[in-house]
């Protein structure tokens, strides 16, 4: 027989940004869930605030998947279009990186593409069902700006093309996403000269014209320009998961005015709202400061890994950092600093070490002290309580507690009980929170890097026997920009991790 999936008898609910309260969640079709969460702008390293944001939805991915829903999972990336101050003047990003490093914007694209895809397989995120471009979606882009002018709701000024905003709001709300009132952001808004093609300051580019010396151009009926940045997740979205779909996701700063234009341009361009439930990640500051670069109050990934920074006392594993995150709620600010990850590790590894000690307890007849039933089922209220994590690391704990009291035999594990208890460890804190036994991976890994590393040893020895001192001196020294060092001794050729 069967087993009814688990969304069966759990009730999910949501804080959705759209209505301001946590709401139970139904899926359009049942079963199935499309999401889609906006992706990053690769035009640099990824920061770790994205970081926050793409760990927290992989969360949600995570426990929807977990339980039984059939999940289409689509973030996109922005490789056009997205201009300076997220505005509709100055130029786009990927364009402006690759003219000061003199490159092909689509060697920035794949550059900052690997590098964003390289920092989330280290923070162990599930790849998504579907990565779309927005430069693989410039003739969809096209024909959704054809359709918005034909329904009366965008206007063609000097080769590009705008959004009206106050023809919009005739018939619609512009501003429910965000709150805002229409009328109080025309009259707080100055008219600025390099506005001028725009009937109002409010309305918002689809299509750029682009100047001569824009790099990044594509033919439309307009002009040769380049689609406007909201315009690209409205394609895209609705293209994989059609005109209405489940939940749509990211960063708190893109509510306004990203995803707001995005509300407004799906229902102008297919009469309906294209998104039921709106979920937004917060952001995260360090040592109670906004990160900025201009100021230097900034953190890389790399970082933490490598501990080179003075803000670090140390290095720190990507998946004690994950699990630091997931420690405060995803809609919580988060302060980041040295003594909570340090703290973080600590209890990382306190939940490593009883996972293992459980593997091994002796169960009794009867459990005493702890009901596991009760205890399950806590720990699903907390996460169908818009995935709470910090509630379910604490029920997590709980169990740990109870795990070294049955080792200390203060108290018993019955057969079944164990077997429920381990079960649920394990989906968990491997399975829904992502989080990686380093214990376990590093001794795995130093393995394989000490054979590795060896092989090396080899070939150089074979190269300087053969008087190839080039190759000998490239192999130790790039070894060493690696942080292995080599050391030439009477014995033979040692390394040191530096």
């Amino acid at each position: 027989m069967a087993v009814a999936p688990l969304y069966k008898t759990q009730e999910l609910k949501i804080y959705n940004s759209i209505s301001g309260q946590k709401e139970v969640f139904t899926p359009i079709t049942e079963g199935n869930i499309g999401m889609y969460v906006c992706g990053p702008t690769v035009y640099s390293n990824v920061h770790l605030g994205n970081c926050r944001t793409f760990i927290s939805f992989d969360l949600i991915y995570r426990y929807l998947k977990h339980l039984g829903y059939k999940v289409r999972y689509v973030r996109n990336i922005t490789d056009a279009g997205h201009l300076e101050n997220d505005g509709d003047q100055g130029e786009d990003k990927v364009s402006k990186k690759a003219r000061l490093e003199q490159l092909e914007p689509m060697e920035i694209v794949q550059r900052y593409t690997l590098d964003f895809h390289n920092i989330l397989g280290k923070f162990n995120n599930i790849p998504p069902s579907i990565e779309p471009t927005a430069t693989g979606h410039i003739v969809e882009q096209i024909e959704i700006i054809k359709t918005i002018i034909d329904n009366g709701f965008a206007y063609v000024a000097n080769g590009s093309v705008y959004f009206d905003v106050k023809k919009f709001n005739e018939t619609n709300h512009y501003g429910k996403l965000s709150g805002r009132n229409i009328e109080d952001m025309i009259a707080n808004t100055r008219e600025l000269t390099a506005q001028s093609d725009k009937k109002n300051p409010q309305d918002f580019a689809l299509w750029k014209k682009a100047e001569p010396e824009h790099i990044m151009r594509w033919p439309s009926p307009w002009s040769d320009g380049f689609p406007g940045w909201h315009l690209e997740c409205t394609v895209m979205s609705t293209k994989y998961l059609g005109e209405q779909f489940d939940i749509h996701g990211g960063g708190m700063d893109l509510k306004f005015p990203h995803h707001e234009c995005e509300i407004a341009q799906g229902e102008a361009a297919c009469g309906v709202t294209p998104v039921n439930y709106w979920m937004h990640a917060n952001m995260l500051t360090l040592d109670g400061k906004k990160m900025s670069k201009s100021t230097g109050n900034i953190l890389s990934p790399a970082e933490i890994f490598s501990g080179d920074s003075d803000k670090l006392n140390k290095a720190f594993a990507p998946t004690v950092a994950r699990f630091f995150m997931l420690q405060a709620h995803y809609r919580s600010i988060l302060d980041f600093s040295n003594d909570a990850l340090e703290a973080s590790e600590k209890g990382f590894f306190r939940l490593m070490e009883s996972i293992e000690t459980l593997d091994n307890l002796k169960t009794n007849v009867s459990t005493e002290g702890f009901d596991v039933q009760i205890w399950v089922k806590e720990c699903y209220e907390a996460m169908n309580d818009d995935f709470n994590s910090p509630i379910l690391i604490a029920k997590l704990f709980e169990a740990v507690k109870f795990i070294n009291s049955v080792k200390e035999e203060k108290a018993t594990l019955s057969k079944a009980d164990h077997k429920l208890f381990q079960q649920t460890m394990n989906q968990f804190v491997f399975d829904v929170l992502g989080l990686v036994n380093i214990n376990e991976a590093s001794s795995d890994i130093s393995d394989k890097l000490s054979g590795t590393v060896e092989l090396l040893i080899d070939l150089r020895a074979e190269a300087r026997a053969n008087k190839n001192f080039a190759t000998s001196d490239k192999i130790r020294d790039e070894l060493l920009a690696m942080g292995i060092q080599l050391k030439d001794g009477r014995e033979g050729t040692s390394f040191t991790l530096n």
